[in-house]
């Protein structure tokens, strides 16, 4: 199997490249919303991209079924299960939501759910670690950690409109 390089970008994704067999590298940058990017680098200088290709979800979506995403979705499940019963997710906090703009502490997400916020997403900056007294605004993105059960929780919790 080709060795498959992930690099985090803080505050963005993640990026996962490769060197195909011609030298050619190719990668995907995965960013927080959803929103991927095909990369084909430069031959010449592999640290350059030249070609990006943006895709949506479902121009995504697509391209994996075309290269094999039955392949990634067995070797995701194998991940899973060496961690049984704790999933990852990044929730994305509705500018409606009763919570927008009020301090993290106020959610009492993890008394709530059982779920951890472990960082919150604002634009390009990361808040690792959020304490209590961070605010949570609109458009932010909470990195939790849980069941999914608790996740499916913190997700309506987190955009449900102000009541």
């Amino acid at each position: 199997m080709t060795e498959i390089t992930e690099t985090p970008l803080p505050g963005v994704g993640v990026r996962h490249d490769f060197a195909c067999g011609n030298d050619q590298r190719v990668g995907v940058v995965s960013h927080h919303s959803g929103r991927r990017e095909l990369l084909v680098y430069d031959r010449d200088d592999p640290d350059r991209v030249s070609e990006t290709v943006p895709l949506s979800t479902d121009e995504a979506r697509s391209l994996g079924t075309l290269l094999g995403g039955p392949n990634i979705v067995e070797r995701l499940d194998d991940l899973r299960q060496q961690i049984a019963g704790l999933e990852i997710a990044w929730l994305p906090i509705s500018p409606n939501s009763g919570l927008a703009g009020r301090p993290l502490g106020e959610t009492q997400m993890r008394t709530r759910t059982g779920v951890s916020i472990v960082a919150l997403l604002r634009g390009d900056q990361t808040i690792p670690a959020p304490g209590p007294d961070d605010l949570m605004l609109g458009d932010d993105v909470a990195v939790v950690v849980g069941t999914d059960e608790g996740i499916d929780e913190a997700t309506r919790i987190l955009g449900a409109p102000t009541a």
